[in-house]
């Protein structure tokens, strides 16, 4: 999720997650080869395993792109064709790449050519109301030719002119049969579910049909799915307590920010952490309060938490 999940915020989903796959937010080839390359693809050893997820629609950017993911240490290569905003259609990639599957599988067979890890698709059902199967199946067999074996599958249309990307999270139905006919029809495949998974039963569900699933706003506003996700699928591993969490957390954050990362970047992605419990509302508060941050720095995590009881 573009601005939502950087580095500081997947470290900490994998102190709540020990196995889980970690995505980056979306970078564009443009950022990587005329930005700063690491400050973009800079990453805790912890993270591992993590994909570094590409926008972008020209074989030879995304080539070169792969080969700089692969150096820095990414395990996946993942290439978006599902993100829905007017930002990314005017730079001609994201899910209005689903219209022209011989250019994704070009873009495909260049970045598996490029490299040794693996390469992955994250794509939507359908564009804008067309809401027919076979154009996505003939989408997926089309890349399946070009050699992708895993598919994350965004199990919604995206409606490219008319709705926001808010709207285009919620608005277009959800059709989790077409993503389950997809596993039919490639059963060489591997296909990940995402799209308005929101609790663990049908998280759980979703994993003993398809090859996984995706989580995204849902990780985001309650990290605790993912704990608790954990502590289901490896009932017999132990996991951190939340006080440990918290503890391993802190070490971060106070070495992140003697390194000069603002304080205000490293705490947003632990607002939801205890949404729905007693003191939630004055942890989000706590840390949420510029003033607060700049007055106590990474200590104020410590007092917020004690403020939960």
């Amino acid at each position: 999720m573009i601005d939502v999940t950087d580095r500081h915020c997947r470290y900490f989903h994998r102190l709540l997650a020990p196995r889980a796959r970690l995505y980056t937010e979306m970078i564009t080839t443009g950022a990587l080869l005329h930005g700063d390359v690491g400050r973009h693809l800079d990453f805790d050893p912890a993270e591992h395993p993590v994909a570094l997820q590409l926008g972008g629609s020209e074989p030879d950017a995304l080539a070169q792109c792969a080969r700089l993911g692969e150096r820095w240490g990414y395990d996946e290569i993942n290439l978006n064709c599902g993100c829905p905003s007017e930002r990314v259609q005017r730079g001609a990639f994201g899910a209005c790449l689903m219209a022209e599957p011989a250019l994704v599988a070009d873009c495909v067979r260049a970045m598996r050519d490029a490299v040794s890890v693996p390469v992955t698709v994250k794509h939507r059902l359908g564009l804008d109301y067309d809401e027919s199967y076979g154009f996505v199946r003939d989408f997926v067999g089309t890349l399946f030719e070009a050699g992708c074996r895993v598919f994350i599958v965004h199990a919604r249309n995206a409606v490219l002119k008319g709705l926001s990307p808010k709207d285009n999270r919620e608005k277009p139905p959800l059709r989790y049969a077409d993503a389950e006919r997809l596993q039919q029809d490639f059963p060489e495949a591997a296909f990940v579910l995402n799209g308005g998974l929101a609790d663990v039963e049908t998280c759980l569900d979703w994993m003993t049909r398809l090859d996984g699933v995706m989580l995204g706003r849902a990780a985001w506003h309650h990290p605790d799915i993912l704990s608790e996700l954990s502590r289901r699928m490896a009932p017999d591993r132990a996991l951190p307590a939340p006080e440990a969490v918290l503890d391993a957390w802190i070490d971060y954050v106070t070495a992140q920010h003697a390194r000069g990362v603002p304080l205000h970047i490293l705490v947003r992605g632990i607002l939801g952490w205890h949404t729905g419990r007693p003191g939630a509302r004055q942890w989000r508060r706590m840390l949420s309060n510029p003033a607060m941050l700049r007055a106590e720095g990474p200590g104020i995590l410590r007092r917020a938490w004690e403020a939960l009881a």
